[in-house]
């Protein structure tokens, strides 16, 4: 990472990916089912559900709903974060195309607001045969 010295702090450009930055383990995972969460977050409040009316409509208990709110999330796949937001009303799209790269790429895509099609928010990174690295 590059770094420069904005008043007298030496500042580091992050990769995109805080949790790469962090030398977590998994960190390509952990970006996906934060940007999965944060959605999550974002219906219940739409939605005006509790935590308890939010995990019976998901079909998961009311304290992992509490604990993902809190940032803990470890104990819920990405497969069952897409479950709960299909069940919030969320509808998940998953393409899979050629790429123009030699090594592909994995993207999340996620539609804000009423016009979804003009509005996306990417979240993507590049898999390699034995890591995936967030760009």
């Amino acid at each position: 990472m590059k770094s420069r010295v904005v008043d007298g702090v030496e500042v580091q450009r992050g990769s995109g990916n805080v949790y790469a930055d962090l030398g977590l383990p998994d960190a390509d995972r952990l970006k996906i089912k934060t940007g999965l969460v944060i959605e999550i977050r974002k219906a219940m409040r739409r939605l005006g559900l509790t935590q308890q009316a939010a995990a019976k409509r998901m079909g998961i208990t009311q304290p992992k709903v509490s604990d993902m709110m809190r940032g803990d999330f470890t104990n819920l796949s990405e497969r069952k974060l897409m479950d709960c937001l299909n069940r919030l009303g969320y509808d998940i799209e998953i393409r899979v195309k050629p790429g123009a790269d030699p090594v592909g790429h994995l993207m999340i895509a996620i539609a804000c607001g009423t016009r979804a099609a003009d509005q996306m928010s990417r979240i993507s990174w590049r898999n390699s045969s034995t890591s995936s690295k967030l760009r």
